[in-house]
């Protein structure tokens, strides 16, 4: 017997604490009966589970790493028809979702699963996650500037922790350069307004880590499996910065 929000997430239904919004709501049924207290328990197994009418099943669960394109969407589906990531999962029939989100202009490494945990567990602020980008900028920002990166910068909805910041690139005749940063955050457009910060507008944007996770070598708008490894030591990293932040 399991908390029933917990059922839910693991069957792919959505995250636990979606899964939780949505019991709350009145649309989740067990056995016929609706339910709204979170501290119900069922058995996946035995009992009939209905969202909105609709039985759960459990899934094969999943999880893809994708080279997300420039131009779209972090999202399954979008009302007004433009691409989104799920479009480059060919093949793929289970229902999956981002984890966590990438910008509509930036690209590189975005997870999607159906396994709401692994979700929850990677991007919960509590979690302290690193992911790491290339930022590529105008100009090309001195020692104080980067400084300031490090020790955290003061945005409209706080400061940032500190982040880890190197040269990558300098393009002295182009006046630009580009830099990797990695921040435990993941704060809307959170990169991009701290360049903006110390006067340097982002021109591109890739990540390309995302904890122990490497892109590697996966080109542009192709997705793959992870491996049973690969989901240990991201799972093993969310839960040992998370014992480090304590």
């Amino acid at each position: 017997m399991d908390r029933l929000q917990k059922i839910l997430a693991q069957a792919g239904v959505a995250s636990r604490r979606k899964c939780e919004e949505l019991i709350q709501s009145g649309v989740v049924e067990v056995n016929g009966e609706k339910v709204t207290a979170l501290g119900v328990k069922a058995d996946a197994a035995a009992d009939i589970i209905t969202v909105n009418g609709k039985p759960i099943r459990g899934e094969n669960k999943l999880y893809l790493m994708l080279n997300k394109p420039k131009g779209v969407i972090t999202s399954a589906t979008d009302p007004k028809g433009r691409k989104v990531v799920t479009d480059f999962l060919h093949g793929i029939k289970e229902r999956v979702y981002p984890v966590g989100r990438l910008d509509y202009d930036t690209e590189g490494l975005l997870l999607l699963t159906n396994d709401g945990e692994f979700a929850n567990l990677l991007t919960h602020p509590k979690h302290h996650v690193p992911k790491t980008y290339h930022a590529t900028v105008n100009g090309i920002p001195h020692g104080t500037a980067l400084e300031r990166l490090q020790k955290g910068i003061k945005l409209e909805d706080g400061m940032t922790s500190p982040a880890e910041v190197e040269y990558v690139d300098v393009d002295l005749d182009g006046n630009k350069s580009t830099v990797s940063i990695t921040i435990h955050e993941g704060r809307n457009r959170q990169v991009r307004r701290m360049f903006e910060a110390i006067g340097h507008k982002v021109t591109r944007l890739r990540r390309i880590r995302f904890g122990e996770l490497g892109l590697e070598s996966l080109h542009r708008g192709k997705f793959r499996h992870l491996t049973p490894q690969e989901v240990k030591e991201l799972l093993d990293g969310a839960r040992k910065t998370h014992k480090v932040h304590k």
